[in-house]
């Protein structure tokens, strides 16, 4: 099977041609064993201090749990993004999400299509939440909670089929994909796709990391937590959307972050 497997780190102009041909794009063993175990146990809080049950998503977890909050700055995820985005973006938002024991197929959908669809915005639709995605469970085979997503469907002028979306079937051209805890899935947000079946006695857990332009309202927050701002590094405030606006919004006096500190 062909897969969108690129290297950590640097944006190279073969990851710029896989992303714009699939849409998405895979990393393998970003996270450390011990990392993946951090992030999973600090998950598992999170989801246990909101009191879910059941699918779940939960926000901000970076804002209680250091090993999350490692995360919104990743040296082999950030300049993937800033590669498609430049220097001017911010984090749109977090969410950690839990897939329970024997859960079934999500439904499926395109980002950002609830509030109001993107699609209303133009052909194709344009790049406005960048996902990262991070396996803090196997997935090596299908049926683990997997993604399941449509190649290139970031660029289809027809939607998905409404009896698919109806019956839950898979096109025949999706892409179940298979990769270890601690790999990273990143994706336009036109992409469709789904979550897998998880047929395993172990809830599935995936942080999300969600990065937009700056003009776009964050969706986990209505505002910035002071104390974490107040602890958190330069980058990740600048990240947070904390910056200085000139006098013209996101014009020429508009600061970049600090990616590249002296």
């Amino acid at each position: 099977m062909l897969e969108p497997v690129v290297q950590a780190g640097a944006f190279t102009e073969t990851d710029r041609f896989i992303f714009e041909s699939w849409g998405y794009l895979i990393i393998r063993d970003v996270l450390s064993k011990e990392e993946v175990k951090e992030c999973l146990e600090a998950s598992i809080r999170v989801h246990q201090a909101a009191g879910t049950e059941g699918w779940a998503q939960v926000g901000r977890g970076y804002e209680t749990e250091p090993a999350l909050e490692r995360l919104i700055d990743h040296p082999a995820v950030l300049p993937k993004v800033r590669g498609l985005y430049g220097d001017r973006f911010i984090l749109q938002s977090s969410w950690n999400t839990k897939q329970p024991a024997f859960g079934a197929n999500g439904g499926w959908h395109q980002d950002g299509s609830g509030a109001y669809d993107f699609k209303l915005l133009g052909y194709p639709i344009p790049l406005l939440q960048l996902r990262a995605s991070f396996l803090l469970t196997d997935q090596l085979a299908p049926r683990t909670g997997n993604m399941e997503m449509v190649p290139g469907s970031h660029r289809s002028l027809a939607p998905l089929p409404a009896e698919l979306r109806k019956n839950g079937g898979s096109p025949p051209n999706s892409h179940i994909v298979c990769a270890p805890a601690g790999s990273v899935l990143l994706f336009h947000n036109a992409v469709w796709h789904r979550t897998y079946a998880h047929d395993g006695d172990y809830d599935r857990y995936t942080a999300h990391y969600i990065y937009s332009p700056p003009w776009v309202a964050p969706s986990d927050r209505f505002e910035n937590n002071p104390e974490f701002m107040a602890r958190t590094t330069p980058l990740r405030r600048a990240l947070m959307g904390d910056f200085e606006r000139p006098e013209s919004p996101y014009g020429l006096g508009y600061q970049t972050p600090p990616f590249d500190p002296a």
